[in-house]
């Protein structure tokens, strides 16, 4: 106001046009911005450098981008969860009306008269035993490509070429006592408290059992409960205070096979392998047959993101096999490996590119990395 006013006076006194008196001010403030321009450049160009974008175009341009990125996503989840849906009510409808009727009930109550309604010997069953034949029986024969080479339709799908080609047996047998260890002396143990906070809900020895829609409804909440669980045990493991003493003994294995998914720490075993998959039903009082559906599942799937094989119509396994060749910690498994890209502490952009990368690739993940000098120093900032 004190500056207007000094141009105003001026041009009072000196009858200056209004058109000589525009010029006037703007070379009076082109001159005032010259003088403080240079002192608040370096902080203006250090704002946009931390912002990530170099002009107000740039940043409207990405605004517009993350928009568009927004509404195909929107468009292809609505979808997704539509197609989904009628699926869902499809199959149970033909499960339970048309080509099955009552068998699952039937079946389930003729088990459950042979057991003499044990509930103990049935939840043994079906937490312990059921899950335990299909991770063994998954991994047997995995483990006959890895031994033998052979039969060429899996071993023609190998990851990383020339590892494991033939597997190193002493190396192998050690997987494989430290597995059954795992889970003689530590899942099945852990499966007795287990027992009894299933007990107190009183549904899990029912005998009658969900439906179809709900055991997918459970499924749903359980791989969710899982997975955010899995992520932050995982990322706790890699600290390097812990790694060297705790995490390290699983990533020995830098080409992986299925056993190795269970090949860990028994202090690893009980915080990220075990507990995040027996929440998810101990928060939902679920029924037995459920948690052993789910817990074989579970088995089965870490397997494969440790099988070292892409196989055809299976969850890819590049990305998680990656993971262990170049010890990139943010990388999970199927389904939710995009959690490392969305969580705080990660490095999102390069994270979701190397999954990207790898998946969308079907070179062998070996040839997309860098040399094995690189993976061996990268490997050495965790040890020392």
């Amino acid at each position: 106001m004190q500056s207007f006013s000094r141009f105003e006076s001026a041009l009072l006194d000196t009858g200056t046009s209004g058109a000589s008196a525009f010029q006037l001010i703007y070379s009076s403030s082109l001159k005032r911005c010259k003088k403080s321009t240079p002192k608040r450049l370096p902080s203006i160009i250090k704002m946009e450098r931390d912002s990530g974008y170099s002009s107000t175009a740039e940043l409207q341009k990405q605004g517009e981008k993350l928009w568009d990125a927004l509404k195909i996503s929107a468009y292809v989840f609505s979808t997704g969860l539509l197609m989904f849906t009628a699926l869902v009510n499809s199959v149970s409808w033909f499960m339970q009306n048309i080509t099955l009727g009552n068998f699952w009930q039937t079946a389930w109550l003729e088990f459950y008269n042979y057991m003499e309604g044990d509930e103990w010997t049935i939840f043994l069953f079906g937490a312990a035993l059921v899950p335990a034949l299909a991770f063994w029986g998954f991994n047997g024969i995995l483990l006959v490509a890895d031994i033998t080479g052979k039969p060429t339709f899996i071993t023609r799908y190998r990851i990383q070429l020339g590892k494991n080609d033939p597997v190193d047996t002493k190396k192998l047998w050690k997987a494989i006592y430290t597995a059954l260890g795992n889970q003689f002396f530590i899942s099945f143990p852990m499966l007795v408290p287990m027992f009894y906070i299933m007990k107190s809900w009183g549904n899990t020895f029912s005998e009658e059992l969900p439906t179809f829609q709900w055991f997918l409804v459970e499924l749903s909440i359980f791989t969710v409960v899982e997975e955010i669980l899995f992520y932050y045990t995982h990322r706790l493991v890699h600290h390097p205070v812990l790694y060297k003493y705790i995490h390290k003994k699983h990533h020995e294995w830098t080409a992986p096979i299925g056993v190795v998914s269970i090949y860990a720490h028994p202090i690893e075993h009980i915080i990220s392998n075990t507990l995040p998959v027996m929440t998810g039903p101990m928060i939902m009082g679920s029924h037995i047959v459920s948690i052993s559906a789910w817990f074989s599942l579970a088995l089965v799937t870490t397997s494969i993101s440790h099988c070292g094989y892409h196989l055809p119509f299976l969850p890819s396994p590049e990305f998680h096999d990656f993971h262990h060749l170049k010890y990139v910690w943010a990388l999970l498994s199927f389904p939710f490996s995009f959690l490392s890209c969305l969580c705080p502490g990660t490095d999102r952009k390069s994270s979701f590119l190397r999954v990207k990368w790898v998946c969308r690739s079907h070179a062998p993940a070996e040839q997309l990395c860098s040399s094995p000098e690189s993976r061996l120093s990268a490997a050495s900032s965790y040890s020392s």
